[in-house]
């Protein structure tokens, strides 16, 4: 199929009845939202835009909306050499199966109702993803990353940018950041998860279903740790402390590390009660 272009330097609607396998978005400040749906084809609504045109092209199933000067590889390096400022607000709903890249410097995205394999970069801007069943992947230099009720495996990256997981029901969260948090929330009607946190300063917290199903290994150097968790011991006095031990049948896996941030497992309440989080009752070092 021959490429379509379209040039966008003003508010403007598109619709694309070819099929949409594959979306890749990248902005600089403004919003990115991108919605999923049982369409083959794509529709795309740019409300705001400053500065530069976003090109939008079309080729073989893979719809590009794009600054021409703003590429993928190297997005979380990217200077703008003439300095000019820009902003653009783009929508877009696409077809549920496509796989979806977005790439923002200080704008927010959203990406919700997607089962292919969504990977969202930014620099400043924070990311909401809800309701993915795909793989997902999140680079971040200082924006947060958040998930709500996402199934799909999950990896990030961070420097600063803080990790959110609500609801999640993934078979595998994998997480590094220097400085950045890192809270997640276990759904109990997952599978067990594989769970492999790492961080230098920032702090992490997990709230696990009860009863948990998982083989528990939390180490922090100089942090203080809080366990919810009579099954699970808690050792060292000064220093380095840990928190370690086998909840259920050990068919999950919980890995979590961290240099002088602190460490806190709790206990989600059984479903049929209030859906408030059960404060830690065993040590707190």
């Amino acid at each position: 199929m021959p490429v379509s272009t379209w040039t966008i330097d003003e508010p403007r609607k598109l619709s694309f009845d070819d099929p949409v396998t594959a979306l890749q978005v990248r902005v600089v400040d403004g919003t990115v939202n991108v919605v999923g749906t049982d369409e083959p084809g794509a529709r795309l609504e740019v409300s705001a835009i400053e500065g530069p045109p976003l090109i939008v092209t079309q080729e073989d199933g893979r719809l590009t909306v794009a600054y021409e000067d703003l590429p993928w590889q190297d997005l979380l390096r990217w200077l703008d050499p003439k300095g000019r400022r820009r902003s653009a607000v783009v929508s877009l709903v696409v077809p549920t199966t496509a796989s979806v890249e977005v790439g923002v410097i200080g704008a927010g995205a959203f990406v919700s109702g997607i089962s292919g394999r969504t990977e969202v970069r930014g620099i400043t801007g924070d990311s909401t993803l809800v309701g993915l069943t795909g793989a997902v992947r999140g680079e971040s230099v200082s924006g947060s990353l958040e998930a709500q009720s996402v199934t799909g495996d999950l990896r990030f990256q961070s420097v600063a940018g803080d990790l959110t997981v609500i609801d999640g029901a993934g078979a595998s969260v994998r997480a590094e950041s220097v400085s950045g948090d890192m809270v997640l929330d276990v759904d109990p009607s997952g599978k067990p998860t594989d769970i492999r946190l790492t961080t230098v300063s920032g702090e992490i917290a997990i709230r696990l279903p009860h009863p948990a199903d998982a083989r528990v290994e939390a180490n922090t150097a100089s942090g203080a740790v809080s366990n919810a968790f009579e099954d699970l011991r808690v050792g060292g006095q000064w220093g380095a402390k840990k928190i370690t031990g086998t909840l259920g049948a050990g068919t999950g896996t919980l890995r979590a590390t961290t240099v002088s941030g602190s460490i806190a497992l709790l206990r989600r309440p059984p479903a049929e009660d209030d859906a408030y989080a059960a404060e830690p009752t065993g040590k707190v070092l």
